[in-house]
C-alpha cells in the first residue's frame, strides 16, 4: 500500500497550514505568519509542496500544482524587490492559488503517494532508456519512480534535458509541455535541489501523461540544413552583433506568418549570429509581435515567457546544442503564442505618430498618468461571456502602451516604472501568476538586452498589466483588508 509522502520535519507544520486552512482565511493568516517572521521562503516552500502533495493535476494544464510552481520563480524576485507591506504581496498571492487549488472538488482530494525509486538493473543508461519507454506509452507512473532513481545519479541539468526531450516536442500541442518543467527547475535554483525529488515529481508526471504524437521533423530538418550541430557555433554575443540583432527583431517583429520564424532563426545562426545574440533577437522580436497584438486576454503571456525561458536555457552549459537549438526554433509553435497570429496589427505598435503627438510630461507625470490611466480600467466589469482566445484589448490598453513608449524615448528612468508594474502584477489574480510570469519575463529581458533594444520589453510589460488589471483581484482586496499598503 502506498502512504502520503512525508516532508522534512521543519517544513512539514507549514505545509499542513496550507494545506488545511480554509480559502476564507488563507490571506489573513499567511499575512500573520509572515508578519510574524516565518521567512518568505519558508513560506513559498510550503505552498509548492503543499500544492504538489495535496493537489491533482486535472486534464489541461488549469489546475493543480502547475501554475503555483510555475509562478514562484517571479514571486520570489517580484517580492524581494518590492518595499514594506508589498513585498508580502506575492507570497500571499501564491499561498493563496495553491491553497484554492488544494480545496477544489475538481483537483482533490489528492494525496501524492511517497515513490520510491526505480531502477533498470541499476544502470543509468538502462533506465534512461526504460524511462523513454514509460513516455512513449504514456506510463506516467513508471516515469515518475525512474526520475527518482535519475535524480540520485545524474546532474540536476541532465535530468532536465531527460524532461526537455519530451516537452519541447509537445510546446506544439501545449505550452506548458515546455513551459512547466524550465519555471520548476527554476523554482528548485531557489529552493534547493534536495526538494527535486518532491516538487519536480509534479512536472514529470505532467508532461509524461500520454498524449497525441508531437514531431519535430520540420526544426530537425532545419538544423540538418544549416549544418548548426556540425558547424562551430558562436555562443557569447557582444556588441558587434547589435546590427543582426535588430534586423532579425525586426523581422519577427514584422512576420505575420508566424511559421516562417524558424527558418528565420535557424538562417541567422547559419549566418555566424551567436546563440545568445539569437535568443536576444528573439526576444525582441516577441516583444514587438505582442505589442502588435490585438488581445485582451491576460493568460496570452508566453510569447515572452517562452522566450525568457529559452534564453535561460541557451546560458545552461550542461545542456546539448541539440536540445537548445530544437528549443529556440519551437517556440512558434505553442498554441498560445500561435494565438497572438490571428489578432495582429498590421503595423509595427505603438504607432509613432500616437507616441509623437503626446504632450510632454517629466518622468513622475508620464508614471503618474500611466499608472491612472491602468487604474482607472474598471475593476471586475471586464469579464466577457465569450472564451478567452476572442477577447480584444481596449484603445486605453493600447494608450497605455504609448505612454510607456513616450517614457522609453524620454531616456527616463526604468526603475519607478518597474516598481509600478509590479505593484499592479501583485493585485491579479485572475491568471493565477500569469501576470506574475509575464512581468518577471520582461524585468529580466529588459536587462538581459542591449540598451538600443530593451525598451520593447517593458513597453511590452505596461501593454501586459492594462490587460490584466481589473479582471478579478479578490485576494489583493482581502490582503488590503490586513495590510498597509
Amino acid at each position: 500500500m502506498g502512504h502520503r509522502v512525508r516532508f522534512p520535519d521543519h517544513i512539514e507544520p507549514l505545509v499542513q497550514f496550507v494545506e488545511e486552512t480554509t480559502p476564507d482565511r488563507i490571506v489573513a493568516e499567511t499575512h500573520d505568519k509572515l508578519g510574524a517572521g516565518t521567512p518568505v521562503k519558508d513560506m513559498l516552500l510550503a505552498s509548492a509542496l503543499a500544492v504538489v502533495r495535496s493537489s491533482d493535476l486535472p486534464p489541461g494544464h488549469h489546475g493543480g500544482p502547475l501554475h503555483p510552481l510555475a509562478g514562484l520563480h517571479a514571486v520570489r524576485h517580484i517580492s524581494a524587490r518590492l518595499t514594506g507591506e508589498y513585498a508580502l504581496l506575492p507570497v500571499i498571492q501564491n499561498v493563496a492559488v495553491a491553497n484554492k487549488h488544494i480545496h477544489s472538488p475538481a483537483m482533490g482530494p489528492y494525496a501524492l503517494a511517497d515513490a520510491k525509486p526505480v531502477s533498470e538493473n541499476d544502470d543509468v543508461e538502462a533506465t534512461v532508456k526504460a524511462f523513454r519507454t514509460a513516455v512513449s506509452r504514456g506510463v506516467y507512473n513508471a516515469c515518475d519512480h525512474y526520475y527518482l532513481y535519475l535524480l540520485e545519479r545524474l546532474s540536476p541539468m541532465q535530468v532536465l534535458e531527460l524532461l526537455l526531450e519530451v516537452g519541447v516536442p509537445k510546446n506544439q500541442l501545449d505550452d506548458h509541455y515546455f513551459l512547466f518543467p524550465v519555471f520548476t527547475w527554476r523554482a528548485l535554483e531557489y529552493f534547493g535541489w534536495d526538494y527535486a525529488k518532491y516538487i519536480g515529481r509534479a512536472p514529470v508526471r505532467y508532461i509524461t501523461r500520454p498524449t497525441n504524437p508531437a514531431m519535430m521533423i520540420d526544426v530537425d530538418n532545419l538544423i540538418k540544413k544549416y549544418e548548426l550541430l556540425e558547424r562551430d557555433l558562436r555562443v557569447k554575443t557582444g556588441d558587434d552583433e547589435t546590427d543582426a540583432i535588430t534586423r532579425l527583431a525586426d523581422q519577427i517583429g514584422r512576420c505575420n506568418d508566424f511559421a516562417e520564424i524558424p527558418e528565420m532563426l535557424a538562417h541567422a545562426l547559419g549566418d555566424g549570429l551567436s546563440l545568445e545574440g539569437t535568443g536576444e533577437g528573439l526576444s525582441v522580436g516577441g516583444s514587438t509581435v505582442f505589442l502588435r497584438s490585438l488581445t485582451g486576454n491576460p493568460m496570452d503571456v508566453h510569447i515572452n515567457t517562452g522566450a525568457n525561458t529559452r534564453r535561460y536555457l541557451l546560458g545552461q552549459p550542461e545542456l546539448s546544442r541539440r536540445i537548445k537549438l530544437q528549443a529556440l526554433l519551437m517556440w512558434n509553435t505553442g498554441p498560445e503564442v500561435r494565438m497572438a497570429q490571428r489578432m495582429l496589427a498590421p503595423d509595427i505598435q505603438p504607432e509613432p505618430d500616437r507616441v509623437a503627438y503626446l504632450p510632454s510630461r517629466t518622468q513622475d507625470e508620464l508614471l503618474d498618468e500611466i499608472g491612472a490611466l491602468i487604474d482607472r480600467l474598471p475593476v471586475g466589469e471586464r469579464l466577457p461571456t465569450a472564451g478567452l482566445a476572442s477577447w480584444r484589448s481596449t484603445d486605453e490598453v493600447k494608450q497605455a502602451a504609448a505612454l510607456a513608449q513616450q517614457y522609453g524615448n524620454c531616456g527616463y528612468d526604468p526603475e519607478p516604472l518597474i516598481a509600478m508594474l509590479g505593484k499592479i502584477a501583485c493585485r491579479d489574480n485572475f491568471t493565477e501568476m500569469h501576470a506574475f510570469k509575464h512581468h518577471q519575463a520582461t524585468y529580466e529581458e529588459f536587462y538581459a538586452t542591449r540598451p538600443s533594444l530593451r525598451w520593447r520589453h517593458l513597453v511590452s510589460a505596461v501593454q501586459a498589466a492594462a490587460i490584466s488589471h481589473g479582471r478579478i483581484q479578490d485576494v489583493y482586496e482581502h490582503a488590503a483588508e490586513v495590510m498597509h499598503f
